[in-house]
């Protein structure tokens, strides 16, 4: 194996000569992943005038220098253009927007949170989404302002996707 099976980090191999060099690589590579962070959101083609160490996400129909790279996470440096290629679950932070930005089942997923339940102060707030409630209907002698309040509240609710509709 020359490389490691994840990130496909280059190894060095036994009596190779100039090993600074596949060592550097995989350095690089790492600096670009490592609290891995991108510019904005994916983009087709590159920027005309990227920072050192700047990435970006290329976008499925890339154009110009990343045409031959879709998908990629690709990181300018001093020796130019390096592509990374993504592997399921692969997440970084999208600087622009503070969205976080995750490599699922082979295109990336802007800001997209999932988790079994959301816990702030170590109380859940929000956990699997709840069965639908019925709208209120019926009753002796209705009160169509509650009546109206209950609706809105079941609405928002479903608007968030709290409640099944």
């Amino acid at each position: 194996m020359s490389a490691s099976p994840r990130l496909g980090l280059p190894f060095l191999s036994v009596g190779q000569a100039q090993k600074e060099f596949t060592h550097n690589e995989a350095l690089q590579i790492l600096d670009s992943l490592v609290a891995g962070s991108v510019e904005e959101p994916p983009r087709t083609s590159p920027p005309v005038s990227p920072p050192l160490g700047g990435c970006y996400i290329v976008d499925a129909a890339p154009t110009d220098e990343w045409s031959a790279n879709p998908l990629c996470v690709a990181a300018w440096t001093s020796g130019g253009w390096r592509f990374i290629e993504p592997v399921d679950g692969m997440s970084l932070v999208v600087r622009t927007s503070g969205l976080s930005i995750a490599f699922r089942n082979g295109a990336w997923e802007v800001g997209t949170v999932r988790a079994a339940a959301l816990v702030i102060g170590d109380e859940q707030v929000v956990g699997s989404r709840a069965a639908a409630i019925p709208a209120p209907s019926g009753g002796a002698a209705p009160d169509n302002e509650a009546r109206a309040a209950i609706e809105a509240i079941l609405g928002a609710l479903r608007q968030h996707g709290l409640i099944d509709a």
